[in-house]
């Protein structure tokens, strides 16, 4: 009696499948310029937000190739920081469906013990033996050469942040490589 209770119990269904989530907890905020998404991100930081800056899906792309996403929760506090710093937000958005999913900004590549990470247009590559970068290159700014010069030869560890280094968008994509080639080293 047992047996036939535990085998239909192993062949009955476990219950209806599981809906596709369609709603995300993560809405994203589009803007104009670069330059505003720079800001809006470092604004929210600083007001103790979660926020990511990511590519906009097509459907909104604005001549910005960023957009900052945030706790959908949150949005009414995250749009009052941001209108507090003057920025406005050209939309608002949330991610609920496949279509409008943001697309992420970096891109990786690993050949043997070489490690290159993509963060919009501007690229770092590394040696993973001993963490020394061996290469920046991308982007169209004018200090793009001068970063190579003061990056090249010294480790991830040692090297200074970009962003300390400048305020173009070559500078903040290359912080956001920078960052990404730490995570993925991390432990290494």
């Amino acid at each position: 009696m047992l047996k036939k209770l535990l085998s239909r119990l192993r062949r009955a269904p476990s219950g209806p499948p599981a809906p596709p989530s369609a709603v995300s907890d993560r809405g994203f905020f589009v803007f104009s310029h670069t330059g505003e998404v720079i800001r809006a991100e470092k604004t929210l930081r600083a007001h103790g937000f979660d926020v990511e800056v990511k590519g906009p899906p097509p459907q909104l792309r604005t001549g910005c190739d960023m957009v900052v996403l945030f706790p959908l929760l949150r949005q009414a506090a995250a749009l009052e920081c941001l209108r507090a710093a003057g920025l406005e937000p050209e939309q608002c958005a949330t991610a609920h469906d496949v279509l409008l999913e943001p697309v992420a900004l970096f891109q990786s590549r690993r050949l043997d013990h070489w490690l290159m990470v993509r963060a919009a247009n501007m690229k770092i590559t590394l040696d993973t033996r001993d963490r020394r970068i061996v290469n920046i290159s991308g982007g169209g700014c004018p200090d793009v050469p001068w970063l190579a010069h003061k990056l090249c030869g010294q480790t991830l560890d040692e090297a200074p942040e970009p962003l300390s280094l400048g305020q173009t968008l070559c500078c903040y994509s290359l912080q956001k490589a920078f960052e990404e080639a730490r995570r993925q080293l991390c432990g290494s």
